[in-house]
């Protein structure tokens, strides 16, 4: 493939990630990543796009209309989701080398048509610290979570945040997702977090260990990162790895022998956006973790629904919803449901 594209004047082949695919690509191999979901057109927009390969999730229906302005062609790999206009390459686990080089080959084929003219590449760049899966966390601490729980328990950590989600076109890019985070670190809350919410946080420089030197993190967290050598968030991958946020509230839950509704552990989605966010949402709640959404969902219509979701939950899962899309009385709301189960717990 490289002998290939030399040969087609190009000076190599250049592999990177967007969205939710590209935050596990970057997780388990390194793979830049180049934006969160409202970026993917504007990544074909650079003109140095030869192939976008897509698969289920997250997928701009215009996306084969904007990739018709350029010269980037735009690959389905699912089944389940194909799209008018693209090529459709299927994905078979049994044939991925093969299949691999054949989108490769595709989109090497097609760099002679690039305008040289119209690239526009940015430049601004930004690194960060990631991959922490729950076994890489625990790795971290020396293959037990007790210097968190003993952090948590002192109260150099309030209580631990998960952030995840979308972006969503109806509120400014990555705006809540910033702000409800720094907002919770000036509070000494350690942030986890996955999906756009993650790239959002790496775009800012949060993924980076010296960013507990500024003011968005407060002492005791700022302590706490500095001793173990780590950032004042963690990123945990894609949007469909929430399930390792549940683990490391498991496994703190286990080891303080208390049930996960017990444990300071909040849960948001500041700018939710498709339907598997109400769905991991839903089962965040119902595992027993209070859940702030910054988008208010389509239950308005029905009052007793929005008292079930708001309200009634405690006493049925142990947690709610927090509906609130104001950045900053959110974070206060996540703060106060952190201080009430440290109060409940006596810590």
């Amino acid at each position: 493939m490289f002998e290939l594209a030399e040969k087609l004047g190009a000076k190599g082949i250049n592999v990177v990630g967007m969205c939710c695919t590209g935050l596990e690509v970057l997780m388990r191999h390194g793979i830049p990543i180049a934006g969160n979901f409202l970026q993917q057109e504007m990544a074909i927009v650079t003109g140095a796009v030869e192939a976008m390969v897509v698969d289920v999730q997250c997928i701009m229906p215009a996306t084969v209309d904007v990739a018709r302005c350029f010269h980037t062609k735009i690959i389905d790999t699912s089944p389940l989701a194909t799209f008018p206009g693209a090529i459709h390459i299927k994905f078979d686990e049994r044939r991925a080398d093969e299949i691999a080089r054949e989108i490769v080959r595709t989109a090497v084929e097609n760099f002679p048509n690039r305008s040289k003219q119209r690239v526009e590449i940015p430049k601004e760049k930004m690194a960060g610290y990631v991959g922490f899966s729950v076994e890489a966390i625990l790795k971290h601490f020396g293959g037990s979570l007790k210097p968190l729980e003993e952090a948590i328990v002192e109260g150099k950590i309030k209580g631990v945040a998960g952030l995840v989600g979308c972006n969503n076109p109806k509120i400014k890019q990555d705006h809540n997702h910033i702000k409800i985070a720094n907002e919770l670190m000036k509070r000494d809350v350690l942030l986890i977090g996955t999906g756009c919410w993650a790239t959002a946080a790496m775009k800012y420089g949060i993924f980076l260990p010296e960013y507990v030197d500024t003011e968005n993190v407060g002492p005791g967290l700022r302590e706490f990162a500095k001793e173990w050598g780590i950032p004042p968030a963690l990123n945990m991958g894609s949007c469909v790895d929430c399930t390792r946020m549940l683990v490391l509230a498991d496994l703190i839950a286990r080891d303080l022998n208390v049930p996960i509704s017990a444990l300071p552990v909040v849960g948001s989605a500041p700018e939710a956006m498709t339907e598997k966010a109400v769905s991991i949402g839903t089962y965040f709640v119902a595992s027993g973790i209070t859940t702030h959404l910054g988008i208010v969902p389509p239950v308005l219509g029905g009052p007793k629904v929005v008292k079930i979701l708001t309200q009634d939950l405690y006493d049925i899962v142990g947690a709610a919803f927090i509906v609130e899309p104001d950045p900053y009385k959110a974070a206060k709301l996540m703060y106060d449901h952190i201080m009430k189960k440290r109060k409940e717990l006596g810590i």
